[in-house]
């Protein structure tokens, strides 16, 4: 158990370390290095009284989620220093080696001075993340992106030419704290005008009462020609939560079932429903979350109950590994599956047309955007909220707003 604690105290005070020598060495005034030191013991007792008072039964909160990122905002800056400075001691180490037996006391130091201009580098990188941080828990998480996409399908019914989907996913309501850039969502998501509006789950974090400040919000999504449709996602099911009871818990998971029709959209548990235009028809399924490291009680073949080979489909499931592991190959040929899940991991580098980068990409095959295995489409929202980290860092909120045209891909 010592050791346990041990480790993590003894990582904490290198990186303190060789921080505090970063300041040292290029600042002089004793008031603005004692003012430093005051601010990071408060910031380290903070944590320190968090980590052993909280109660992780308690799930995420906006406690928890300040809690981690004022621990990135002050620990990430400072690693980048450590990395640094350390580099610098190996060399000033093999320097002072060099320095002895050529005869030279070095004025009777073993090692040289640090220096100044190798602190300053340091700082100057530390400022990168640090201010993309800042950005990303100010600004960034309420950064609201329309992203439009085009689809062909030379197979789509006639009748649904152009139809138009909004889809949004992972609202996770308990980590909101600003109405009033949430309503400034809710008025993009109706200036779409689209014929269906889509949501592909996790609506809270863990409890249902998360959303409750949020539902007269989110009633203002208007209602489209086509009608508002829901699915779960895995922080739907009160998994992450440390229950007093199974009834407890299965009073929770109803009640967050019941927040779909509160909000005005019809909740799919592994259902299908039909839309029928002229003489065509479309089929939108619904599954329950299926993930490959994650609960699997999507279930396609009850969901798809009644639905032909040749029926145009669009499916909705909330984990694209369901789509990499299961939907891609089905025979039934479900040609669009709309996900979320990953949130980009709200951090990383997106410029259209040349870099698109997310450490998610090591972990999800399919983990933001639009994807394609003959003729069989995923497209991944990169999400609404935000989860653990409370801010987005070049991944940014998404809307997303999908068109549906006849004719070959283009």
């Amino acid at each position: 158990m010592m050791l346990r604690w041990l480790i993590p105290l003894l990582i904490i005070l290198i990186i303190e370390f060789y921080s505090y020598q970063a300041v040292k060495t290029i600042i002089k005034s004793k008031w603005i290095i004692g003012a430093y030191l005051l601010i990071s013991l408060i910031v380290i007792a903070y944590i320190s009284f968090f980590i052993f008072t909280h109660n992780r039964g308690e799930g995420q909160n906006r406690q928890s989620l300040f809690t981690i990122g004022l621990l990135l905002i002050t620990v990430l800056p400072k690693i980048v220093i450590t990395l640094i400075l350390f580099g610098e001691d190996v060399f000033r180490f093999f320097e002072a080696i060099i320095i002895y037996f050529m005869g030279d006391n070095n004025g009777g130091k073993f090692l040289p001075e640090r220096r100044t201009f190798v602190s300053q580098i340091a700082f100057g990188l530390a400022a990168i993340p640090f201010t993309s941080l800042l950005y990303g828990m100010t600004i960034g998480k309420y950064n609201f992106k329309v992203i439009k996409q085009t689809i062909f399908y030379p197979d789509l019914p006639e009748d649904f030419e152009g139809t138009t989907i909004t889809h949004i996913s992972d609202i996770h309501s308990g980590s909101f704290d600003n109405p009033e850039k949430i309503q400034y969502a809710i008025d993009l998501i109706n200036e779409q005008n689209s014929d269906l509006v889509l949501f592909t789950g996790d609506i809270v974090n863990t409890h249902a009462k998360e959303m409750d400040p949020w539902i007269d919000t989110f009633k203002k999504i208007e209602n489209s020609s086509l009608g508002k449709f829901s699915i779960l996602g895995n922080h739907d099911y009160g998994e992450y939560f440390e229950w007093d009871s199974k009834e407890e818990k299965e009073a929770n998971f109803q009640a967050i079932k019941d927040l779909h029709e509160k909000i005005g959209f019809k909740l799919l548990l592994n259902e299908n429903v039909r839309f029928k235009k002229g003489e065509s028809e479309l089929a939108l399924i619904g599954v329950e979350n299926w993930g490959k490291h994650f609960k699997k009680a999507g279930d396609l073949k009850i969901a798809s109950e009644g639905v032909h080979k040749n029926d145009f489909k669009i499916l909705m499931s909330h984990d694209p590994s369901h789509w990499d592991a299961e939907v891609q190959h089905d025979e039934n040929h479900y040609h669009l599956t709309l996900s979320g899940h990953t949130h980009g991991f709200q951090f990383g580098i997106e410029i259209p047309g040349w870099i698109k980068w997310s450490p998610v990409q090591y972990v999800y095959k399919q983990w933001a955007g639009l994807y394609e295995n003959l003729g069989r489409y995923v497209y991944v929202n990169r999400g609404f909220g935000f989860h653990a980290y409370p801010g987005r860092v070049g991944i940014m909120p998404e809307i997303t707003v999908i068109e549906l045209k006849k004719g070959e891909k283009k």
